[in-house]
């Protein structure tokens, strides 16, 4: 019950990266989240809006978080960039976080939407970053 009070209402920003064969471990816990009562936003990386694979296909992959969280998938930077200065995010999960997306975390290569929203999370900010390499 304590989780489900904690969630209620909290605006989560959900990164997914390209690592294919985690996606429905990922989405999975999406699911958990929204079932817990928090306003999800699904963000993609170019990757994981981009490729079909042998796990899926890219356009069924944007349906469906877009059926699940009622929302359009931010794929593009274009499409990130209000949500640092609009505030839209009290966290910003990144799950699966890949190696070359940690990589990109630790130099501040900017180049995805996914790493775009990051570069919001900084310690004077009231919001979180959690990443998940599932």
């Amino acid at each position: 019950m304590a989780e489900i009070d904690m969630l209620k209402g909290k605006r989560i920003g959900f990164a997914v990266c390209g690592s294919f064969c985690t996606f429905k471990k990922a989405f999975a816990e999406l699911e958990r989240l929204i079932g817990a009562g928090a306003d999800v936003t699904a963000i993609m990386s170019f990757n994981a809006a981009g490729l079909d694979t042998r796990f899926g296909k890219a356009s069924e992959h944007i349906e469906y978080l877009e059926r699940i969280t009622q929302k359009r998938v931010i794929k593009t930077i274009e499409d990130a960039e209000p949500v640092g200065p609009k505030k839209m995010f009290d966290a910003m999960i990144i799950a699966p976080c890949t190696g070359n997306t940690l990589a990109k975390l630790a130099y501040g290569i900017i180049d995805t939407a996914v790493i775009e929203k990051r570069k919001f999370f900084r310690a004077d900010s009231l919001c979180c970053l959690i990443i998940c390499p599932i």
